[in-house]
């Protein structure tokens, strides 16, 4: 053996190589690529983004000369405010109309009218900034956002008014005076102080930047570095992938000379890297042409070597399989798929063309699990049906099973369909020997070695049926009531969804509530009051179904039934009530029905829990109750 490695050592040695060189190649190639076409897409976005700040600054520069020369012309006639207003309603870019705001905090608007914003505005502390910009405020309306822009009315050096031109927000995003990337890239201005969106090309609403929460980023950028360099004012870049799109956006903020505010603009990763792309095609057929070159040649060397090695090889790949199915049921009892995947790596491990585990019940019903070339056929559903047969055979002391024609198969087997021609089965035991399940494998490609293969995934799943059962016994104490034996909150929650597919004509729902549940707890113990839930839960049991019975907590009780009449439920609860009162224990019912298809379970609880209440207001109008609903 030893002289045969050493034929085929040197070809893989080589072919490995040459692959490690090719791939380390191609990866440089493509890095240095994305390297130079990231700086490039980096400069152009510093370039788009200043060219913007510095187009958005001349508009406000403009618009305030603009307003400074009303303001002089207001402060000399003073007389006709009103229609000096609505002269000048659309003179600017960056205000759509005017507004004055005058001592007192009254606001004189473009059409005439005096509103008073003095929860909104303050002349004093509009007056002491001077000419200035506001960042996002809402309208004098209290819907829309709007961004003022004030300059101060002077008479004889006394300021005597504000005159503001105002645009709302989702105005100035639609004209923008520049558009990056001719209209490609998405813009943004952003007030640092906040995170308040003033321009947002990107989102339908008007939001707050830290609200949209933190985005997954490229490897080497940082989410607590782009919000406090948008706090400080910094010029910089992030790449973060697009919840939208699901594309790497490449973004970049700078500071804009109004305000805290800063301007960003992001683009998707295909407009960055447009120049790359044909390079990228390019290296990408040479890869697939390298690829295909060496899938065959390394395909060849598989060959050659499987057939050198021949059983090492297999007993490799059983070690493989065995593995496998090891990793695939270490969580199978929560992850029940993995049981039918398990079974099918021993179908290839046997090679076999079907395999089936039974898991043995106990006091339960027991788990059929079953894997099968091109889907189940009669000679898969005789490995599942006959595993008690099975069992039988081991518990009376016959060993495993390994018979390779039809007539050895109907000796173990009588009823067995004629085109069952082998059966490979052993017991799957725990460390005491007790038989916990039954693995068997059909339409066998060999006739030796099988029984050993299955024997040595046996401990693996004698290990799941362990962890099955434990698993089982917990989620039984998760979802029961202690008390009153009924389902708890946490299956009612995880059972919803179920019940409403089960519905066929439709479902029906009584919700209960125990009257003075409280006031016997305090009066006369716990204990008193425990007896009375216990009371409740059993009478729940017979006279309902309690596969779909809850106790949500406290005092109240659910209980569905589907594809039910609504008379019979409440024939039911009434025999109930009557039989509760006899014992000194008293209940409010609610029922409520609704017809398939069911979609909302909730909007059905609430009926019945609605009816529920009339029925103990009913109950406590009485002067003989003296207890008092709790709701």
């Amino acid at each position: 053996m030893g002289r045969r490695f050493v034929h085929w050592k040197g070809p893989v040695a080589a072919t490995l190589i040459l692959v490690l060189f090719i791939a380390a190649a191609s990866f440089i190639v493509t890095g240095r690529i994305n390297e130079a076409e990231e700086a490039v897409s980096f400069t152009r976005l510093a370039e788009e983004a200043e060219e913007f700040a510095h187009s958005l600054e001349l508009n406000v520069d403009s618009d305030r000369e603009k307003l400074g020369l009303i303001a002089e012309m207001m402060a000399s006639d003073l007389n006709g405010l009103e229609e000096f207003l609505h002269s000048y309603r659309s003179t600017g870019t960056f205000f759509s109309r005017l507004e004055l705001l005058l001592p007192g905090d009254e606001v004189v608007t473009s059409d005439g009218t005096h509103v008073n914003v003095s929860e909104q505005l303050s002349f004093e502390r509009e007056a002491a900034l001077g000419a200035h910009i506001s960042d996002r405020q809402l309208d004098l309306n209290g819907e829309d956002y709007v961004v003022r822009h004030f300059v101060p009315v002077k008479s004889e050096n006394e300021t005597i008014a504000m005159l503001y031109g105002v645009i709302k927000l989702g105005d100035l995003a639609r004209k923008l005076p520049y558009s990056p990337y001719g209209g490609e890239a998405a813009v943004y201005v952003i007030d640092g102080t906040t995170g308040d969106f003033l321009i947002d090309t990107w989102h339908d609403e008007m939001g707050n930047i830290w609200d949209l929460g933190e985005r997954p980023m490229a490897e080497g950028y940082d989410h607590e570095r782009l919000r406090q360099g948008l706090v400080d004012g910094e010029s910089n870049y992030v790449v973060f992938l697009s919840n939208t799109t699901g594309e790497n956006l490449y973004f970049y903020y700078t500071p804009l000379g109004i305000n805290q505010w800063r301007v960003a603009l992001s683009v998707p990763e295909a407009l960055v890297f447009a120049g790359a792309r044909d390079i990228r095609q390019m290296l990408n057929f040479f890869l697939v042409i390298e690829g295909l070159f060496f899938l065959v040649y390394i395909s060849g060397l598989v060959f050659y070597v499987r057939r050198e090695t021949g059983e090492k090889q297999r007993q490799l790949d059983a070690l493989n399989y065995i593995y496998d199915v090891e990793k695939l049921l270490f969580n199978a009892h929560e992850h029940r798929e993995n049981i039918i995947r398990s079974l099918e790596v021993i179908a290839q491990m046997l090679p076999a063309k079907r395999v089936a585990f039974t898991m043995m019940g106990g006091d339960g019903p027991s788990l059929d699990y079953l894997w099968e070339v091109g889907g189940e056929s009669i000679l898969g559903r005789t490995l599942v049906e006959k595993a008690q047969v099975l069992a039988d055979r081991f518990t009376s002391g016959h060993g495993d099973i390994s018979v390779h024609t039809p007539q050895e198969v109907r000796a173990i087997l009588p009823d067995a369909p004629e085109k069952m021609g082998d059966l490979v089965a052993i017991p799957v035991e725990d460390a005491d020997g007790t038989l916990q399940g039954i693995i068997s494998a059909g339409g066998l490609s060999k006739q030796t070695g099988c029984a050993t293969m299955l024997r040595s995934v046996g401990f693996s799943f004698a290990m799941l049926c362990g962890n099955m059962r434990t698993y089982q016994e917990m989620q039984r104490q998760g979802e029961r009531d202690t008390l009153t034996g009924l389902y708890n909150r946490n299956r009612y929650e995880l059972d919803l969804p179920r019940i409403a597919a089960e519905c066929r004509e439709g479902i029906c729902c009584a919700f209960i509530d125990a009257n003075g549940l409280h006031e016997m707890n305090n009066d006369r113990g716990h204990e008193v009051g425990d007896d009375m839930l216990r009371a409740i839960a059993e009478e729940i049991r017979n006279r309902f179904d309690s596969k779909h019975a809850y106790r949500l907590g406290g005092d109240e009780f659910v209980i569905f039934a589907v594809d039910e009449v609504e008379p019979k439920i409440i024939h039911h609860s009434r025999t109930m009530t009557i039989a509760l009162e006899q014992k000194g224990y008293h209940i409010s019912v609610g029922v409520a029905w609704i017809s398939a298809p069911v979609k909302d379970l909730e909007a059905l609880v609430k009926a019945a829990e609605k009816r529920m209440y009339k029925a103990k207001q009913k109950y406590y109008s009485n002067p003989d109750h003296d207890r008092r609903a709790r709701r």
